[in-house]
């Protein structure tokens, strides 16, 4: 008869274990990236009696078997914080502290410390993969730092130009440098960089040379000023030949020639340097010759100039993609891959240790960490701007509530009735 108050004991302390569980719910439903647990019961069997089996077996009671979370998919918020990180799928952020000990987390709350590098609210660091000077991604993995990136400068090493020369202008005396105004029909500028990242004027004059039975000759001159040629004069750094058809298409073009060596400028930076000039394709190399530079009765102009090169640039803005590539925007114009998240899965998520502030670690339950990238090898995607949110349904957590309080009810009439039965038991002998 004792037993079963042992029995209701057991019974009340499992259930309030349940209400521990579904009250650590329902405090946690707001926390981002929670994840509810459930509480599993099991009964008790006297083994000790012996030749007892079947329906003469007697229970002892309950116990909690187990609380095991659920890692189900939270729902979404969308922040306007670009670190904020959400995984849709499977897989874990992965971080480390000073002495690279690994946590896990599904709670992206991420931020900037003060050496640039993304940490969650703990101070731990974010782990991704590096990348190289150009952006392509690496295999190895280390702390996310973006604030220090810069953008390398690159030299000039191609001008594009679309232009017309208007056929009908007049035959000049030769080209002189030192008086590109009078001895050119019409001239534009490019700014090109050298291998340090300065810009420099380069002008482009165009001189009509001669007009023959197979159409027009027009020479070309690339001029750098005496403020950035490294020789402080004004000089002749490129130059070529461009021959039209009577129809005005660009029938052929020399190779460039470079008087001086190639492009000489001020300021220490690689010298030399050569641009290659494309005014098309034209009709010797196979093209149309109206793509690029054309020879026409309208006004000269230049509808296209560009140029590839580009000074240094410093970190302006970082955007993350759903393959978790960070992609640094710079003030240079030029944007470039600076990381990639890293995740983290495993082949049993529930047994992870549970280490609280939305850490987990990994245990011989949890297995293996198993490291991916986003979108690949079964992890799930990066959502930028959002956070996950507690996949707790309250709903479903007031019903479980209800459920342990009526258990606990329940068993406490256990207890209160076999005592009844044990007084009653006591006044036999009354």
């Amino acid at each position: 008869m004792l037993t079963s108050l042992f029995t209701g004991v057991s019974g009340i302390n499992a259930h309030m274990t349940m209400m521990s569980v579904v009250g650590n719910n329902i405090a946690n439903m707001n926390t981002y990236g929670f994840k509810g647990s459930r509480s599993y019961f099991a009964d008790i069997i006297n083994q000790s009696l012996s030749g007892v089996s079947g329906s003469d077996q007697v229970g002892l009671g309950v116990s909690m078997d187990a609380v095991v979370p659920s890692f189900t998919q939270g729902a979404f918020e969308v922040t306007d914080n670009p670190l904020d990180l959400a995984i849709d799928g499977s897989g874990f952020f992965m971080l480390q502290d000073s002495q690279d000990t690994s946590f896990y987390t599904r709670a992206g709350q991420f931020k900037l410390d003060q050496d640039g590098y993304i940490v969650d609210q703990n101070g731990l660091f974010l782990q991704g993969y590096e990348v190289d000077s150009r952006g392509n991604v690496l295999d190895g993995l280390g702390n996310v730092q973006i604030t220090s990136t810069s953008y390398p400068p690159e030299a000039t090493q191609a001008a594009t130009i679309q232009a017309n020369l208007q056929s009908d202008d007049e035959i000049l005396a030769p080209f002189d440098v030192l008086d590109p105004d009078n001895t050119s029909n019409f001239s534009t500028m490019v700014t090109v960089y050298d291998s340090l990242g300065n810009g420099h004027a380069v002008t482009l004059c165009f001189r009509k040379a001669q007009e023959l039975a197979a159409g027009t000759e027009w020479e070309w001159y690339g001029v750098i000023g005496e403020d950035s040629a490294a020789s402080n004069v004004q000089e002749i750094a490129a130059q070529g030949v461009l021959q039209f058809t009577p129809s005005g298409e660009l029938n052929s073009e020399s190779a460039v020639t470079y008087p001086t060596g190639g492009f000489n400028f001020t300021g220490g930076p690689v010298q030399n340097q050569t641009i290659d000039f494309d005014f098309g394709t034209s009709l010797a190399e196979g093209g149309s010759g109206l793509d690029g530079m054309t020879q026409f009765a309208s006004p000269s102009g230049v509808y296209s100039l560009r140029q590839d090169g580009y000074e240094s640039g410093s970190l302006q803005g970082v955007s993350i993609s759903e393959d978790g590539i960070l992609t640094g925007a710079f003030s240079n114009g030029r944007t470039r891959a600076i990381g990639q998240v890293a995740l983290a899965d495993f082949p049993s998520p529930s047994g992870l240790n549970n280490l609280g502030s939305m850490l987990y670690g990994e245990s011989s339950d949890s297995g293996p960490a198993v490291v991916g990238r986003p979108g690949n090898e079964g992890m799930g995607i990066v959502r930028a701007s959002t956070l996950e949110l507690s996949n707790v349904d309250i709903a479903a957590e007031f019903v479980r509530m209800i459920t342990a309080q009526r258990g606990f009810q329940a068993n406490s009439k256990v207890i209160t009735t076999t005592d009844e039965i044990l007084n009653e038991l006591v006044n036999l002998k009354r």
